[in-house]
């Protein structure tokens, strides 16, 4: 009896996405989320939330200013952008996106622009560059309509809505990623997205010098109800694929059990946002540590990053072609950390700009200048 073998070859391939489109999901995110959170105060005109919505604001202004920096570069040929345009495809959500985003990051900026208008008309007779400023970028002396405010801030929450939607939809209808392909993951990337744009906001409190007690404790609360409900889909979908072996389930239970880094990665994130929220609620209760809510701000800005990174990087680790997995270590270059780390330095540089050259404090009837230490919800002074 002859005996036969059959070698088979399969080749490797290169991932797709490098950590430009994690810096990408994670700053559009907390766009679009800070753009809902500023909602209340800016668009129905909420007295108490007024002091979060300027922070809110600035968060989202300075994460749609980045995040499309960082989608280019995700091109890897950053100049064949305009081929969404040349050769539109409707039936593409990314095609789909490259509309969306310019008329979402316009509206955003709009939005700012008309919030910021009086504070800074407040500045043109200073002299210097901020006194050029206030004199030419509110396109005169006119009075900013309420009306107005309110319609371009409906616009932009629609446009941020579609977004949302495109952002989660484009990798949740890809097929060949089992771990992709679930309707529970763009619910996913809202609550996370939520979860950072708070403690963005919560950081932005600490920093700023503004310290606000009554928003810090808004953006905690969010924090804390934003976990809950993204526990509540993450225990949906694993208990949903338990029971009908749903093919996400199926292969993220497999990965974690064959491989050791999906273990770590996996404990890892039940052990960060378990942390982050008895760490809020017990802030929630005892006002002496809210002083260090700025910490659980960095928290939950890890948390949402580190849930994309794990999406986005660490699936394409998963072989399409054979069993197992392949190894991916992030390079020093533009395309790994240098990339991760200029992102981040670029958002703390539009941050510093606007601080520097915009009276944002000033908007919403704010005080341009001067921390804001009014009383906190409980009585409690507060330092952070």
């Amino acid at each position: 009896m002859n005996m036969q073998s059959i070698e088979l070859i399969a080749p490797r391939y290169g991932i797709a996405w490098y950590p430009w489109a994690v810096q990408y999901f994670f700053l559009i995110a907390l766009s679009y989320a800070s753009l809902w959170l500023a909602v209340p105060g800016v668009v129905l005109g909420v007295e108490r939330w007024k002091p979060a919505a300027r922070l809110a604001l600035l968060g989202a202004v300075a994460t749609a200013i980045v995040a499309p920096v960082t989608l280019l570069a995700d091109l890897h040929q950053p100049l064949r952008f305009w081929h969404f345009y040349a050769y539109p495809n409707p039936t593409s959500w990314m095609a789909l996106g490259s509309i969306l985003l310019p008329l979402y990051v316009g509206a955003t900026l709009g939005l700012a622009w008309l919030v910021w208008r009086e504070p800074l008309r407040a500045r043109a007779g200073e002299g210097g560059i901020q006194g050029w400023i206030g004199r030419h970028v509110p396109l005169g002396a006119w009075a900013t309509p309420r009306w107005l405010v309110v319609l371009l801030g409906l616009v932009a929450v629609a446009l941020s809505v579609g977004v949302m939607v495109y952002t989660g939809a484009e990798v949740a209808i890809l097929k060949a990623r089992p771990l992709w392909h679930t309707e529970y993951l763009p619910a996913m990337f809202l609550l996370t997205g939520v979860i950072g744009a708070a403690g963005l906001a919560v950081v932005i409190n600490r920093v700023s010098g503004i310290r606000h007690p009554v928003a810090g404790d808004q953006f905690l609360s969010v924090i804390l109800v934003s976990l809950v409900l993204a526990g509540l889909v993450a225990g949906g979908w694993l208990a949903q694929g338990l029971s009908i072996n749903e093919g996400s389930v199926a292969a993220a239970l497999g990965s974690v059990r064959d491989n050791p880094e999906w273990r770590r990665l996996a404990y890892w994130g039940v052990v960060a946002g378990v942390f982050l929220f008895l760490a809020s609620g017990l802030m929630e209760v005892l006002g002496s540590l809210r002083g260090t809510r700025w910490v659980l701000g960095l928290l939950a800005l890890y948390v949402a990053w580190s849930f994309r990174w794990t999406v986005l990087m660490e699936v394409q680790t998963v072989a399409r072609n054979s069993a197992g997995f392949q190894n991916y270590a992030v390079g020093m270059g533009s395309q790994g950390l240098l990339g991760i780390v200029g992102s981040f330095g670029l958002l703390l540089s539009v941050l510093l700009v606007i601080d520097l050259f915009v009276p944002w404090r000033a908007a919403l009837g704010g005080r341009d200048g001067t921390p804001d230490h009014s009383p906190a919800v409980h009585g409690e002074p507060d330092h952070g």
